[in-house]
């Protein structure tokens, strides 16, 4: 029993390494329920969680494909048309030919479009902040700075597993 001790702060003190679930089993749960929490908003808002993706995704910039913008929000290409559909008869975005290739649509949030996705990422950061308020100060902080440190690397790459005899 004592091998498998920890300190406080997890650094193994014998045997095996301190037991903590792994990043994905902490992680799934929590983004279950964080999506969970985010659906009341975005019904109140009218919007799925694809067409809010495509909102957020959306800037100043138009997105040159349609294609490229599933990518961006790692979209299946095939699913993504309905969702840009109701968002355009909405007058949520604006896809119109690119004048150096009229085979490309280029896509972009119009002033409506950004002014609801403004109006429900406020909502969601007032319940985000609801939850943060949860941790010290520090350890928020330095929570969101991680996440926003691993959400800017291009790709996880798989993991290799050790060829353990």
């Amino acid at each position: 029993m004592a091998e498998n001790a920890a300190t406080r702060d997890g650094t193994p003190t014998g045997g095996r390494p301190a037991a903590r679930p792994d990043l994905a089993a902490m992680l799934v749960p929590l983004c279950r329920a964080l999506v969970d929490a985010e659906r009341p908003v975005l019904d109140a808002h009218g919007l799925a969680m694809w067409g809010y993706s495509v909102l957020l995704r959306l800037d100043e910039t138009p997105i040159r494909t349609q294609a490229a913008l599933a990518d961006a929000i790692r979209a299946d290409r095939t699913r993504i048309i309905p969702v840009l559909d109701d968002l355009e008869t909405r007058g949520l975005i604006q896809r119109r030919p690119d004048p150096g290739d009229r085979r490309v649509r280029l896509v972009s949030l119009t002033p409506e479009g950004r002014r609801l996705r403004d109006a429900v990422q406020a909502d969601i950061r007032r319940g985000e902040e609801e939850l943060l308020a949860r941790l010290p100060a520090a350890d928020r902080k330095g929570f969101v700075r991680a996440l926003l440190a691993l959400h800017a690397l291009p790709e996880i790459p798989p993991h290799r597993p050790t060829n353990a005899a």
